[in-house]
């Protein structure tokens, strides 16, 4: 089985900056698809940015120009700069893996960020 870990967030100031880690363990053929969801509280779960297996990315306009989704072997990384309270979620990995395709989310991290 195949697990996905997030970590990397926590309470920062607007304008501050966390770096979001998703490392995936377990037997992994390959990746086809990775991506950064986020959920805010009484609000639906929302795509934040992907990252394919060739290396493109595509970002949500509320983000772009100021998050950076990355992967490095088996851990994807997505770097938030300028952050807004408007960013305040649970930010949660997805990824799709092997030649089956298979789907795995991991657990969600929270990000809050203050006025």
């Amino acid at each position: 089985q195949v697990q996905l870990v997030e970590s990397g967030g926590g309470l920062v100031q607007a304008g501050g900056s966390l770096r979001l880690s998703c490392a995936a363990s377990g037997i992994i053929s390959t990746i086809n698809y990775m991506g950064w969801y986020r959920q805010a509280p009484g609000k639906q779960r929302e795509l934040v940015a992907t990252i394919t297996s060739g290396g493109s990315t595509n970002y949500a306009d509320s983000v772009k120009g100021r998050f950076t989704i990355s992967r490095e072997k088996n851990t994807m990384y997505l770097q938030m700069n300028s952050l807004k309270p408007e960013d305040t979620a649970v930010y949660y990995c997805n990824a799709v893996l092997g030649i089956v395709g298979n789907t795995y989310w991991g657990r969600g991290t929270q990000v809050t960020v203050s006025s």
